[in-house]
């Protein structure tokens, strides 16, 4: 009865599945759903019928027999079918394990899986991993890998002997392909405990499935080690072919001997290659792709120290086919040619390319073997140039790609090259003439190779002299007027961003007008991605021509303002506009402010659209730093624009946005403080409460992080008067905690190891020592989260963090702020002024560049100097209450603080 049950659950499920392929939509989606449906049944009922059925009709079509089905051979189609779908969308295929298997996951949805039907799943999934179809095969294994970073090894310390078994049974090669694929899904979660016991089963079969039967070997890896790179040896041997896939897999590992094919196929496209192709797992079969892997291989060799010694005597001959695969292939020259935003967007994003796992593993070179690295490329780099102009003299029409691809293997080292010529290397020569052969090649003919050289300029300024950038700099003036391809454009912008800063002044006057006037023009004609590259050069055009940029402003305010209204919701784009606005003259920063305040402070109070909010909070911000206190008189109506401030400020504070929406509100607020405090000052409460109502809604840590900032600026704008900024903050209530000060402080010792930023590191950090200075009884009965309490050793799974999951100590509030381990260590300084009032200079901008320069002010001081002054006061004129803050610190740290105590 029971049998007979299981066999029409069996056909039921079959059924679906097949119906699940209809034509018929309607017919589609009631299968769907039964099959949703029967999901909510007990789990063995479903799933051990789903796993039963897989494999009769499997096995039932390997053996040519009809297990009671009336079309042996055509049984498992619809499985298979369904199983090849499910495979190309794994998050489907695991959606039951994800929600019906642990009550304690984020995801689960009852019912649960009990413990016996665990047992009788896992069995039924291992039996179907030699399933003759790959498709199911692997989504078996998908199957067995997520339950087995559930169950593993606690609840299931048979998998890895039942795979390893599988593996060893030569004879059954479905078999091999199956537990081969779950071991490699299941290799994240494996510690070095199991590495031990695996690797002497693992490895013999793994000889034995790419070598002909031989003697077991007895000892670990070293015995191995000779067999098996004589057969590797062997296999790679012989030639690739370009147009057979199937012959890469092994024998592309070799480096040198693939170059030529990829050049021919790839570089050169003298040779068809088969159009990409995806293998069973859905991964990407192409030249390219093998090329990539190739990087990621060396990658990995060159950063493991043990290995980096054995290959060192090559790291040359690395660098030197490192950099032919860097050249541009026709296929990106025709892209790029077409399209100018994916020329950009290629170059900024990091995109899948070999040029780019190139620029990787030199710069893991120049890591592994400092300056051997540094000298091992510029020697490949030169040797390249000198064959590119070895085939220029031979009438070769690709010499330049190997100029190029040397340039680009330079530039993305630029920061390694500019500190290995201030240590005595000689770079400046070699790019020098590599940039002056590029002036004497047509542009037209040549654009990829001219809008390199510009922005070789743009990386090494430093480097190159003063004559060769001003030659350049103009040039790139000129390139941007004139009828060149759109790559040499935007090279030429990337000159002029850097270049333009950091040139002479007296050479920009006469250019700078028209340079302005040009970009103009572009910005009229950008879109996407060029878009942020011409803003990014307009910026640094206006930065470096002062109010001169107010001769042009007629032109340039109504352009910005339609660029920043065009793309309000794109933060990137919306956000380069506004830092146009940042950097422009008062006079121009006044001509916006009269078009569109009010607008974008309306768009604050009213709209919901994260995007748009955002960026109009960055936009008010640039109005404050540019304006200052003149912002205040340009709004008509005594406090009318006061107001407003206040009230976007009130908006974006609300606990009931989504915290996306007010993510730059700590950036806005900064402004108010620094530039309007003695008018910000009345509504000081107001404010602290409402901060504290937007750090309780949130979950994103970097806006509570920001927020922490604005009440660390607090803390130092009421110094000397520290303690009543702490019983305001007493009197303020939060939920769930008796006040303020209790909530804001328990916050505030969690995050501050995630607060960024020269300037915000040392405001929160003198901000906290100032607190403790007072000796405020309130802080010392406030207890924050201490040290983890460790329960178990090696790594966490998730059945070990099930079973014990972490716990902290609670330690008083002074005690978490006395840790003096990081403080001692560091070489941090801090500003002399680090009260800093209201006593910004007229010409000062906090933006991050500003905040930046205000932590580098005074170096001499350091901020382990300043927070020692302050904890030595407390040992000297309160002994017992400097006792009993250390009494919660751990040995290291009481050593910290006794030798702090010593000095």
């Amino acid at each position: 009865m029971a049998a007979g049950a299981g066999d029409g659950d069996q056909r039921w499920l079959v059924e679906c599945l097949t119906a699940t392929l209809d034509t018929a939509r309607d017919v589609r989606a009631f299968a769907e759903e039964s099959l949703r449906q029967a999901s909510l049944l007990p789990a063995l009922v479903y799933v051990a019928t789903a796993a039963a059925a897989l494999s009769r009709r499997s096995r039932g079509r390997r053996e040519g027999v009809s297990g009671g089905l009336t079309r042996p051979v055509d049984a498992t189609a619809p499985f298979v079918a369904s199983a090849s779908r499910c495979c190309r969308h794994p998050v489907h295929q695991q959606h039951f394990i994800k929600q019906h298997w642990q009550e304690d996951e984020e995801n689960f949805m009852p019912p649960v899986v009990s413990a016996s039907e665990k047992v009788v799943i896992r069995q039924l999934l291992l039996t179907s991993l030699d399933d003759s179809h790959g498709k199911i095969r692997t989504a078996i294994g998908m199957a067995v890998a997520a339950i087995g970073q559930q169950d593993w090894p606690e609840d299931w310390p048979e998998l890895l002997p039942y795979l390893l078994k599988l593996i060893s049974d030569q004879s059954n090669g479905c078999g091999v392909r199956g537990a081969l694929r779950c071991l490699a899904l299941l290799s994240d979660d494996l510690d070095d405990t199991c590495i031990p016991k695996l690797v002497p089963e693992l490895f013999p079969s793994l000889y034995s499935i790419i070598s002909s039967p031989h003697k077991e070997t007895v000892s670990l890896i070293s015995s191995m080690l000779d067999p098996l790179m004589e057969r590797f040896s062997a296999i790679l041997n012989s030639p690739v072919q370009s147009h057979n896939p199937d012959d890469w897999n092994m024998q592309m590992e070799t480096f040198v001997s693939s170059f030529k094919v990829y050049q021919l196929s790839m570089i050169q496209a003298s040779e068809n290659v088969d159009s990409v192709g995806y293998d069973s797992d859905g991964s990407e079969r192409s030249l390219e792709s093998f090329g990539i892997q190739l990087f990621e291989l060396w990658i990995s060799i060159v950063g493991n120290s043990r290995l980096a010694k054995v290959i060192a005597g090559n790291i040359k001959e690395l660098a030197y086919y490192t950099i032919a695969y860097q050249q541009i292939t026709e296929e990106q020259l025709q892209n790029w040619s077409r399209d100018a935003n994916q020329y950009v967007a290629d170059e900024d994003d990091v995109t899948y390319s070999c040029r780019v796992s190139g620029s990787l593993l030199l710069e893991e070179i120049v890591t592994a073997y400092d300056e051997y690295g540094i000298e091992s490329v510029l020697e490949a780099s030169q040797m390249r140039f000198h064959e590119s102009r070895e085939l220029k003299k031979a009438g070769s029409t690709d010499w330049w790609r190997l100029h190029e691809a040397s340039f680009f293997a330079l530039g993305s080292l630029s920061e390694q090259l500019c500190e290995a010529q201030d240590s005595g290397y000689n770079v400046r020569d070699l790019l020098e003439q590599m940039v002056t052969d590029t002036v004497g090649t047509e542009v037209h003919q040549y654009p990829f190779l001219h809008a390199r050289a510009f922005s070789i300029l743009s990386k090494f300024s430093s480097v190159i002299s003063k004559e060769i950038c001003e030659q350049y700099l103009c040039s790139a003036a000129h390139a941007i007027a004139s009828d060149v391809p759109p790559p040499v454009k935007v090279g030429a912008c990337r000159a002029l961003a850097q270049l333009l800063p950091e040139s002479n002044q007296s050479l920009n006057v006469p250019n700078i007008m028209g340079i302005l006037s040009s970009l103009v023009d572009l910005l009229g004609k950008a879109s996407d991605e060029t878009l942020h590259l011409v803003l990014e050069t307009l910026q640094s055009a206006i930065k470096s021509c002062g109010e001169q940029s107010t001769l042009i402003e007629p032109v340039i305010s109504p352009i910005i303002l339609d660029v920043w209204a065009q793309h309000i919701a794109d933060p990137f784009i919306s956000i380069d506009a506004v830092e146009v606005l940042e950097n422009a003259p008062t006079t121009v920063v006044k001509a916006i402010f009269d078009t569109c305040f009010t607008s974008i402070i309306q768009i604050v109070l009213e709209s919901d659209d994260h995007g748009e909010m955002q960026n109009a909070t960055e936009c008010l911000a640039a109005f404050i730093s540019g304006g200052r206190q003149e912002l205040l008189l340009w709004g008509g109506g005594q406090g009318r624009t006061l107001k407003m401030l206040l009230d976007a400020a009130s908006r974006l504070l609300d606990p009931v946005l989504e915290s996306s929406v007010s993510l730059f509100v700590g950036s806005y607020i900064l402004q108010l403080i620094v530039h309007l405090p003695s008018h910000l000052s009345p509504h000081f409460p107001e404010l602290i409460a409402a901060i504290v109502r937007r750090m309780q809604s949130s979950s994103i840590t970097g806006l509570k992080s920001s927020l922490v900032v604005i009440v660390a600026r607090l803390v130092h704008l009421s110094a000397p008067n520290v303690d009543q900024f702490i019983n305001l903050l007493l009197a303020i209530p939060a939920q769930g905690y008796n006040n303020s000060l209790a909530y804001i402080m328990s916050e505030w010792s969690q995050l501050q190891s995630e607060i960024q930023g020269a300037y915000q590191i040392k405001v929160t950090t003198t901000a906290l020592a100032l607190l403790i200075s007072t000796r405020h009884p309130e802080l010392s009965r406030i207890e924050v989260q201490g040290h983890i309490i460790k329960t178990s050793a090696g790594i966490t799974t998730r059945s070990k963090a099930r079973v014990a999951p972490d716990h902290w100590t609670k330690i008083p509030l002074p005690t978490k702020d006395s840790d003096w381990e990081e403080i001692q260590n560091g070489d941090s300084s801090i500003p002399h002024d680090m009260i800093y009032s209201a006593s910004v200079p007229s010409n000062a901008k906090p933006s991050v560049e500003h905040l930046n320069a205000m932590a580098k002010v005074f170096d001499e001081v350091k901020l382990s100097d300043f927070l020692t002054n302050i904890f030595v006061k407390l040992w000297e004129s309160d002994r017992p209450l400097f006792e009993y803050l250390c009494q919660a610190l751990t040995d290291s740290q009481r050593t910290a603080v006794d030798k702090v105590l010593r000095k």
